[in-house]
């Protein structure tokens, strides 16, 4: 029996298991399909940064002193001295998994290669039904933090194309070689996912490059001080009482907080293009309605928002950086009759990550509350927060001090 376990092991759960690490009243276990920790390895560039600043680490917001912070993983690793002379705040995405990896190596509350086919409620706890290799086990907890994160989002226009020239930006680096010989590449999408990928194919000097987005423009991420406010937890206050509508339509409008391109990444394209005579098209506003196979490559039928017509575009592959999707749980099937939906189907969430419902014990989100808790849900730097939270409900007292004020911004009427 153990107090919460937690199934999915991303940053976000193991987050949760290195805070929970030295909390003697919370037995913890994670539990996670795959054989060890990775983290984003298709989209694994050599000098792709970190978006966030290394605070955003899974212990330091909350316990700055942790074992498990990121200034505890340079300093073990003799590397303190020269990220203090770096004078960069953001480290390298390698750097961050590494850290990553580091943290889930010294945490005996993982446990990987446990996949959970099944969830019941016996009327006093969580009942789980759990493959592990060859065997079957049953494990019980009083509460549960699904975590099991994102899936590559496939667009129906998109859905028919042969596997041999369609890629997911997810899987982009595992599929490199085969992109680069075909005579053109075309990436869907421009996030930051879309736009690393361009300027890898762009950089390797191999086929022609179309770079397709149906956003207005190569929109950069909102990085401004006052904006960041709105990934604090002061904002997540706000957020969480607003009414649904009125919540869906500021997630709508603040894309650009999450899902925007680094400034350095579309300078770096720019210096690109500017410095090298590529076969290379760049279009925007522009969104694919169809897809088909042709015996020479693929066809796109693109329609152009401004002209509302349409057009063909011919590509040998396509990438498809087109994100991602909240996974679904199969696992929780049996539950869902008795957690409260919203008027679309999703979880009502309640301020402390939990779920709303008719069960005794709590099935808590981590990172699945961007419709209840906004533009912060996805964002590194509010894992540690919300873990906290949700272990200082499951202790049912203060273990973690959270703060009182983290924006000079006042988003409800005053008083």
């Amino acid at each position: 029996m153990y107090d919460v376990i937690a199934i999915g092991c991303g940053p976000f759960n193991l987050g949760l298991a290195a805070l929970a690490d030295g909390v003697d009243d919370v037995q913890l276990a994670v539990l996670d399909s795959r054989p060890e920790f990775t983290w984003h390895r298709g989209l694994m560039f050599e000098d792709a940064m970190l978006q966030v600043s290394f605070l955003a680490d899974l212990v330091s917001l909350v316990e700055p002193a942790h074992h498990l912070s990121f200034l505890s993983y340079l300093k073990d690793n003799d590397r303190l001295y020269q990220f203090y002379v770096r004078e960069k705040f953001h480290p390298t995405r390698r750097e961050y998994e590494t850290y990553l990896r580091w943290c889930a190596a010294q945490l005996d509350s993982l446990h990987f290669g446990h996949h959970v086919q099944d969830v019941v409620w016996n009327g006093s706890s969580f009942e789980l039904t759990v493959e592990r290799g060859d065997s079957v086990e049953q494990v019980e907890a009083r509460h549960l933090v699904v975590g099991v994160g994102t899936e590559p989002f496939v667009p129906a226009a998109l859905a028919g194309l042969p596997a041999e020239r369609f890629t997911h930006s997810a899987d982009y680096l595992f599929r490199k070689e085969d992109l680069l010989r075909t005579g053109r590449v075309t990436v869907v999408g421009s996030g930051q996912s879309g736009a690393e990928c361009a300027l890898d194919l762009l950089r390797s000097n191999g086929p022609a490059v179309s770079w397709l987005t149906r956003t207005p423009s190569f929109a950069p991420l909102d990085y401004s001080k006052l904006v960041l406010e709105m990934t604090t937890p002061s904002y997540v206050d706000y957020f969480h009482g607003l009414d649904e509508p009125v919540r869906d339509k500021l997630v709508k409008e603040q894309w650009r907080h999450y899902k925007g391109i680094s400034s350095e990444t579309l300078d770096d394209i720019h210096d690109v293009l500017y410095s090298r005579d590529l076969p290379v098209e760049l279009q925007c506003g522009v969104a694919v309605v169809s897809a088909v196979a042709r015996a020479d490559g693929l066809e796109l039928t693109m329609l152009h928002a401004d002209s509302g017509k349409t057009f063909q575009h011919l590509t040998g592959a396509v990438v498809a950086a087109t994100g991602y999707r909240n996974r679904p749980l199969p696992f929780l099937e049996s539950l869902q009759s008795q957690i409260e939906h919203d008027a679309a189907g999703r979880w009502v969430i309640n301020r402390d990550h939990s779920a709303r419902g008719a069960l005794e014990g709590r099935i808590f989100v981590a990172n699945a509350d961007l419709h209840s808790h906004g533009v912060a849900a996805p964002d590194l730097g509010i894992g540690a927060i919300r873990n906290a939270t949700i272990l200082n409900s499951v202790a049912g007292r203060e273990v973690f001090r959270l703060p009182k004020s983290t924006a000079y911004t006042t988003f409800a009427i005053p008083g």
